[in-house]
């Protein structure tokens, strides 16, 4: 007797509902899809018990005649695909066939729709026991499912509770209403609505709609295009974090995708301005000729392979970055109330316009900073001639460089940490080691980039590693070489250091070396990629005036002017604040001087 057989039908849709449906929200996924593909304009989502108990999707799309519907059930039975060349071009959500067989053959389902010109009602119970019968001419289509894996016992058990279950499908259905603006979604569970769009293609309202007045006050718009791709959202502010990378939205022609590459290229824009552990607010919508794309990689259709993707990263890292340095960064600690909530909704209702000027945005920015860039230049002169004979620093300034941040003058220090300053605009805070390690960093960094000029120690830096750390260390020392550093093997596992670049301070020459041979023989952190910043940083971080170090008012001068001409002087390498104001408005506002 033969041992190979055919598999029963129902077998093998259980055995694919175990790749297409792993949890709740894979079942809402898969239908709000097949929704937006039958041109739905309304999507309605009612769940009871996270989805656990039913799953009703609603929407008034095209809809199917009986036929259709009978066959929406049969195994790779799809309207999305005719011929092997519609694989290379796909412009639709589903289109494998999988979903509708693989859900029934875990669940009871009863689907009711309508094509306008016939009412049909088809409901299977674990994927036997097909009935049909007529049903009313509503246009569009219900899905219910009901008893999600009554009949795979295991898979039920390991659902987590109802709460990270919802928490799933919330998700997914907020990354569909930011790709679909025009559509109108409404996400209920046990009768409490969760999330309702009014579906006018404004995609900034739906970001108010998700994420509340705070953040959509902090979002710029984007927009950028090359020859492959176009690219349009909107990036936060890098006050504005979270704990984690789903709040990083990625879309690919309407599509929600997951791309680890994409997410670090989208992260490493933000380096320097945030903390490595916190992830910036992202809506990214990327358009491209569906050729470039591969989406059939796995039965989720979250994967996706990109052809030219070094041109899309290109694409990205430009716009992001030029975005950010064209803002000032400095928080303001203001004082919340009904005026600026009220301004916020204003915007997002009434000035879409605005939006999609993200110029517009960055000019206003810049006029906060407006003054007469002669004047200065002749006052700074002036300044620095006078500063030079006391000051234990020299003020570098380049004369073609214009100030980010108006003048600043020092108060005095609280709490051996923080520089207390003013000018005419109201009270600044800075982080005197925060400060310091942004004008060291922006140093190193351009000294990198010069000819190298390096120091020979007259008594040669020892360090002593573990075995398998001097075995990556003298796989990557060249790194260091690269930039002027020497070493010699000495003995067992211990390198000698002989000379170091001359913008290694040599009052922390040792300290700076050990902290960068520790950088390059990081097991579980080291990025080739991001290896110059770091060593910058690391060695910033080194060369700079600690939180609880005493600074004479010249020092508080010296650091005031220098990260006014910072390329970026509202945060330190490792993105926490340099620097945060009070206005002047605000102050009167908080002492009740302001009272409107």
């Amino acid at each position: 007797m033969s041992k190979i057989q055919v598999m029963d039908e129902v077998l093998a849709n259980k055995i694919a509902a175990g790749e297409v449906v792993e949890k709740c929200m894979n079942v809402v996924k898969e239908l709000v899809e097949n929704s937006i593909d039958a041109e739905a304009t309304e999507i309605t989502i009612n769940l009871v018990d996270s989805g656990v108990k039913e799953i009703t999707v609603i929407d008034n799309g095209i809809g199917m005649d009986e036929e259709d519907a009978k066959k929406a059930f049969e195994r790779h039975a799809t309207s999305k695909l005719k011929k092997l060349d519609d694989l290379f071009n796909i412009e639709s959500l589903g289109f494998r066939g999988e979903a509708l067989p693989s859900i029934a053959s875990v669940s009871n389902v009863r689907l009711k729709t309508s094509d306008g010109k016939v009412g049909t009602e088809v409901t299977i119970s674990g994927g036997k026991d097909l009935k049909v019968k007529r049903s009313d001419l509503q246009i569009g289509t219900s899905i219910t499912v009901t008893d999600l894996f009554y009949n795979t016992p295991v898979r039920l058990k390991y659902l987590k509770n109802l709460y990270v279950e919802l928490s799933y499908i919330v998700e997914y259905v907020n990354k569909m209403a930011l790709s679909y603006p025009n559509i109108k979604f409404t996400l209920i569970n046990n009768d409490k609505v969760l999330l309702q769009t009014d579906g006018n293609g404004d995609q900034l309202k739906v970001v108010y709609e998700i994420y509340g007045v705070d953040i959509t006050k902090k979002m710029i718009p984007i927009s950028n295009e090359n020859d492959d791709y176009y690219i349009h959202g909107f990036i936060s502010y890098p006050e504005v974090t979270k704990g984690n990378r789903n709040s990083i939205t990625t879309l690919v022609n309407g599509r929600v995708i997951k791309n680890n590459e994409l997410n670090k290229c989208i992260v490493d824009c933000y380096h320097t301005y945030i903390h490595k552990d916190r992830y910036p607010v992202i809506i990214l919508n990327i358009d491209v000729d569906p050729i470039l794309v591969d989406i059939n990689i796995h039965p989720t259709k979250m994967d996706i392979k990109f052809s030219k993707l070094d041109t899309l990263k290109d694409l990205l890292i430009k716009t992001i970055t030029t975005t950010l340095e064209g803002l000032t960064l400095i928080p303001e600690v203001s004082v919340r109330d009904s005026y600026s909530v009220s301004e916020v909704h204003k915007q997002i209702y009434n000035k879409k316009e605005e939006v999609e000027e993200p110029k517009e945005e960055i000019k206003y920015e810049e006029i906060k900073l407006d003054f007469d860039v002669q004047e200065e230049k002749k006052e700074l002169k002036k300044e620095e001639q006078e500063l030079k004979e006391e000051l234990p620093f020299e003020v570098e300034v380049e004369d073609e460089k214009v100030a980010r941040i108006k003048k600043m003058h020092p108060i005095g220090v609280v709490m051996l940490t923080y520089i207390v300053a003013e000018n005419e605009d109201g009270m600044y805070l800075i982080d005197q080691h925060a400060a310091a390690e942004r004008i060291n960093y922006e140093k190193i960094l351009k000294e990198l980039q010069e000819e190298k000029q390096v120091i020979d120690l007259l008594i040669p830096i020892k360090i002593e590693l573990r075995k398998d750390e001097f075995i990556l260390a003298k796989e990557r020392l060249h790194l260091l070489e690269d930039y002027g550093f020497v070493f010699d093997e000495f003995g067992f596992n211990t390198i000698l250091v002989r000379s170091h670049p001359v913008w290694v301070d040599e009052t922390r020459a040792e300290d700076i070396i050990r902290k960068l041979v520790d950088l390059i023989i990081d097991k579980k952190d080291f990025d080739f990629d991001q290896f110059v910043w770091r060593m910058a940083a690391t060695a910033a971080c080194r060369m700079s005036v600690m939180a609880g170090d005493y600074i004479s008012i010249e020092d508080q001068e010296w650091i005031l002017e220098n990260i006014r001409y910072c390329d970026n002087p509202f945060t330190c390498p490792h993105g926490r604040p340099t620097i945060i104001t009070y206005t002047k408005y605000e102050l009167e506002k908080l002492f009740k001087r302001q009272l409107d």
